[in-house]
């Protein structure tokens, strides 16, 4: 079974996929979208529809309190949009914490400033994807 991560920001996506036996997640990019959720969504259909993914973990930030705040609402609206376009399961994975684990790895990596805004959210895509994997 392959599963696709997402961790999605206001203007970026950062995406994440499991091997074909839903072991192991990688790192596959980032989108930038810009707000721009239409395009963003045709995007997740082409990655979905190439490389035969049949479950989508979609993090959902959670204020530290366990109440949910706006953009965790948008990812529950992203998700209604995702279910009415594909006909897969898409899960919520609560995701605190893991944009700040991914720049502790990269600054911990030597990895320059500049060079971790690039890869920061599609690390944080790999974390929310490999917590699920985990726990199931």
């Amino acid at each position: 079974m392959r599963y696709l991560g997402l961790d999605l920001g206001s203007r970026t996506l950062g995406v994440a996929m499991s091997d074909s036996l839903g072991i192991i997640a990688s790192s596959h990019g980032t989108i930038r979208h810009n707000e721009d959720y239409k395009f963003l969504l045709g995007e997740v259909n082409k990655l979905v529809n190439e490389n035969k993914i049949e479950t989508i973990i979609l993090g959902y930030p959670k204020n530290m309190n366990n109440t949910v705040g706006p953009k965790g609402e948008l990812s529950i609206k992203f998700k209604e949009e995702l279910e009415k376009l594909l006909d897969i399961p898409v899960i919520l994975q609560d995701e605190r914490l893991t944009t700040k684990q991914a720049t502790d790895v990269l600054i911990k990596g030597g990895t320059s400033r500049k060079n971790r805004k690039k890869v920061v959210d599609s690390l944080a895509a790999t974390i929310i994807l490999q917590s699920y994997l985990d726990r199931r």
